[in-house]
């Protein structure tokens, strides 16, 4: 069959993914082998791939790949997340197009445009992953509201509640008023912020004087109740006790002392308003103090305030600073940097807010979490960037507040009587039973909460019962594949779901969700920008891969994201994954047309290039299992890109030219083979359409079912002959070059050498890649030569037609090199006798730096001999 000129992504990928599927080769079933377990971050339902599920979903995909090479029963389960903040608002506004409002339509009838939206919508993200290549278990495929994770949910929650970690209560919360909901802490994402810092006069009671406050909320100065100084504030310490009176509404506050008050800020006056921000909150339950709500949940302001009742906020902030400065109570403003709270789904100004919500206690939840880490029970990779973070938050963990003020999603399943007692239970039949017996009647009436849970509180149990363990607990999956081998995600749910997940698996299965955490960085463009919609700066994953492949996608994003590290995105980079494809299609091409010039002798040039390369893979393949044990993917992906282009393709095949014999075609066919089964996990599609085309199949024999070799023996002194011929071959050639001496242009080589036997076994080589008609061994330096120096030997260019000039050359080129080596010599020795840097670098850096100084002496002295020689 003859062999495509260029490689065509397109039907290859189409028909591969189809091949795997109708093998069943991602389909996992218990058996003898052990397991091997991912489970997908589940993505939103409401969303398509950007550039960071290709990062994440890749690395998991070569993950489960390489497991799946190695002999492991290799289970990835994908699913999606319910998503109930950002799903609700997008039926909203589809709605909202058609002209019908969430509220007129109810809660059943609201719930059936959601699904039908989800049934349209949902499956997006799955038709992406499989164009990325992704060899998840789609039998296993699990969505959140799924009826059998729904019922997990709920038994959670009365498990929880009867344990006495769940509570409801009045408590300040974060408020989103787009999305109309409380946010958990986690949920909300604090920028800095240009704002102005208002400075308000008070009016004293009974007196001409006045108490100046500074704020930069002054809508917020209609639910003041109270002015609070610090009690040691020289300035202020008379005024404590006495009353002042509200800007505008003239309601009579007291003004109070507490050690809370920076002295610093402003001008060390603090007005307190309970109902409209966390530590006034605090300070009024300390001082008993009345709490007034100014603000509307939707953001306007309420009756309470008294002044521009219905008013959007932040118009209101505007305006109050007009009225003030009109009626004189205000002093002055200034421009100050602050930090506000924003909604992580609306991207909304939250508010804090007063409200009466169900809380998880996390304190006990949270001991055995970071016990777990700090025991090495879970590894965390990279271990040094991230186990800080999550000590210091399991450390000071704040109650979570998992209700949610929504439709979409697990509605809370406690049910109220008439007098407001709350019955928590799996069923309506489980609750009506207990409101009976706890009231003795037998038509007692209830009604449900009308709030969700939060999204997260389902998707911490992601591990545990994406197996079934909380509804069928024992069961036969979930004994085999829990806990999961490695979980891969983003930093940025380091706390809102890795932690939890450690949480919930452990106390409700006694163990650990995973044993491996892989934290990915953030994508950002080639100047460092975070990706967003505004900035125009994300790509279409989907248009990537139309245009270069999913293969030059995944090498894209792999090649330059180290764990932890963000990665800079450059559309460059699947360029290069797509000269890489190229690259490999023209290795086949050339092997496979060997096929026709086999030589029927043995090619004496082939002995050392074999021996060579079979050192040089093995080296690889160990130095694989050293990568994959510390996930060090995207340096294994770097250094297997440097193997085969440039020592394989470059090189080996380069040596092996114009054609092996019959035993070296094998070889060299084995070599490429372990090479595709190397590359295989990064880039899936091309190494299974190269092997198959390479030579004849059995049925089965499938690159992504082989198992990879195991690693043996390496001669390093080969592998270090190998280095050295290839740069001495490329020194002789640019000197060539250099010199303008023409390919056909017959010169000899001399080589003054004290390790002979290193070249005696690449003759051959030398003389095929060189074109030399002669080479000598010397141990001096030869009359009218050009020279190059490669390590510690010299090499000598005779061309008869240059031979009145060519001592002239080579004085200057070695004069030349001997300056060059006595700067860098110099460089060497300040860095060896700076003082920090012998205290900071690592033992392997300085004795790398000795060995180099040691190298470049050794070079100066035998060109300083040459010189000596020549004169």
């Amino acid at each position: 069959m003859e062999i495509a000129k260029t490689y065509q992504h397109q039907p290859v990928e189409a028909r591969w993914y189809a091949y795997w599927l109708e093998k069943g080769y991602f389909h996992s079933k218990p058996d003898q082998r052990p397991p091997y377990t991912i489970v997908i971050p589940p993505p939103n339902v409401t969303g398509v791939l950007h550039m960071g599920h290709a990062l994440n979903e890749t690395i998991q995909d070569i993950l489960i790949r390489r497991a799946r090479a190695m002999g492991y029963n290799a289970c990835w389960v994908p699913g999606a997340d319910h998503a109930s903040i950002a799903t609700e608002a997008r039926v909203v506004n589809e709605l909202k197009k058609q002209g019908i409002r969430k509220q007129d339509i109810g809660r059943e009838a609201f719930l059936q445009h959601a699904w039908q939206w989800k049934e349209k919508y949902g499956g997006i993200i799955y038709e992406q992953l499989k164009k990325l290549g992704c060899s998840c278990d789609w039998q296993r495929t699990t969505f959140t509201l799924d009826s059998e994770y729904a019922r997990a949910v709920i038994k959670v929650f009365v498990h929880l509640y009867r344990e006495g970690l769940i509570y409801r209560g009045q408590r300040m919360i974060n408020w989103d008023p787009v999305a109309l909901t409380a946010l958990s802490d986690e949920e909300v994402e604090y920028r800095e912020v240009q704002s102005t810092l208002y400075y308000v006069r008070y009016p004293l009671e009974g007196s001409t004087d006045n108490i100046i406050v500074a704020t930069t909320r002054p809508e917020t100065i209609l639910g003041d109740v109270a002015i609070a100084v610090h009690p040691e504030d020289a300035r202020y310490q008379h005024l404590i006790g006495k009353m002042a009176r509200v800007p505008l509404i003239d309601r009579r506050i007291p003004i109070i002392a507490d050690p809370y008050v920076d002295q610093a800020f402003g001008t060390g006056c603090l007005k307190i308003t309970p109902a409209h921000d966390p530590h006034d909150y605090q300070l009024g339950v300390k001082h008993h103090l009345p709490i007034i709500d100014v603000l509307n949940p939707d953001g306007t302001m309420s009756p309470a305030a008294q002044l521009f009742v219905g008013e959007d906020r932040f118009v209101v902030r505007n305006k109050i600073a007009d009225l003030l400065r009109e009626k004189g109570f205000l002093t002055k403003t200034e421009s100050i940097v602050n930090k506000n709270g924003f909604s992580q789904r609306s991207h909304a100004v939250v508010e804090p807010r007063i409200s009466t919500q169900w809380f998880l206690k996390m304190k006990d939840l949270a001991e055995p979490a970071l016990e777990a880490v700090l025991q090495r029970k879970i590894q965390i990779h990279p271990e040094e960037r991230f186990l800080n973070t999550y000590r210091h938050w399991m450390e000071n963990v704040q109650d979570w507040c998992i209700s949610r003020q929504l439709w979409w999603g697990h509605r809370i399943p406690a049910w109220y009587d008439e007098e407001g007692n709350i019955y928590v239970a799996e069923t309506a039949e489980e609750a009506y039973t207990q409101a009976r017996r706890a009231s003795g009647k037998s038509d007692v009436q209830l009604h449900q909460d009308e709030d969700v849970l939060d999204t997260w509180f389902s998707s911490w149990l992601w591990p545990v019962e994406v197996f079934h363990g909380i509804t069928r607990p024992g069961n036969a999956d979930w004994r085999y594949y829990y806990p999961t081998t490695v979980l891969v995600t983003g930093q940025d749910i380091i706390f809102f779901w890795v932690a939890r997940m450690i949480m919930a698996g452990l106390h409700f299965t006694g163990e650990v969700p995973f044993h491996h955490v892989y934290f990915t960085g953030m994508v950002r463009d080639k100047q460092g920008r975070k990706m967003s919609k505004s900035l125009g700066n994300s790509p279409d994953l989907s248009a990537l891969i139309h245009q270069y492949g999913a293969d030059a996608v995944r090498f894209g994003v792999m090649i330059s994201s180290p764990a932890g590290n963000d990665l800079l995105f450059d559309e460059k980079e699947c360029e290069q994954g797509l000269h890489f494809c190229n690259k490999l299609w023209n290795a086949l091409r050339l092997i496979k047309s060997w096929e026709s010039k086999i030589q029927t002798e043995a090619n004496p040039v082939s002995d050392f290039p074999v021996k060579w390369f079979q050192h040089r893979l093995m080296a690889f393949v160990k130095q694989s299992e050293n990568d994959f044990a510390q996930f060090r993917l995207s340096e294994n992906l770097k250094n297997l890109y440097t193997l085969i282009w440039e020592d394989f393709c470059s090189t080996y095949l380069e040596w092996m030219k114009p054609a092996p014999d019959a035993a070296g075609l094998q070889i060299t066919k084995s070599y490429f083979e372990t090479l595709l089964q190397l590359l295989h996990p990064f880039m899936p599609f091309i190494t299974e359409e190269i092997y198959h085309q390479l030579s004849p199949r059995n049925p089965d024999d499938d690159l992504i079912i082989k198992p990879l070799p195991a690693a043996a023996e390496v001669d390093e002194t080969i592998i270090q002959q190998g280095l050295l011929l290839k740069e001495v071959i490329a020194s002789v050639r640019q000197v060539l070059q250099l010199h303008q001496i023409k390919s056909n242009q017959p010169y000899e080589l001399w080589i003054q050498t004290a390790q002979r036997h290193i070249y005696d076994a690449c003759m051959p080589i030398l003389h095929a890649q060189l074109r030399v008609e002669k080479i000598v061994f010397t141990d001096h330096a030869p009359e009218q030569a050009i020279s190059t120096v490669v390590g510690k030997d010299i090499f000598y260019i005779r061309i008869p037609q240059l031979q009145s000039t060519a001592s002239d050359h080579q004085k200057q080129n070695l004069e030349k090199d001997l300056n060059y080596l006595k700067t860098f010599l110099q460089k060497i020795e300040e860095k060896l006798q700076n003082e920090r840097f012998l205290q900071h670098a690592k033992p392997e850096v300085i004795a790398r730096e000795q060995k180099k100084k040691q190298d470049t002496i050794e070079k100066i002295r035998v060109i300083e001999e040459t010189l000596r020689a020549l004169s």
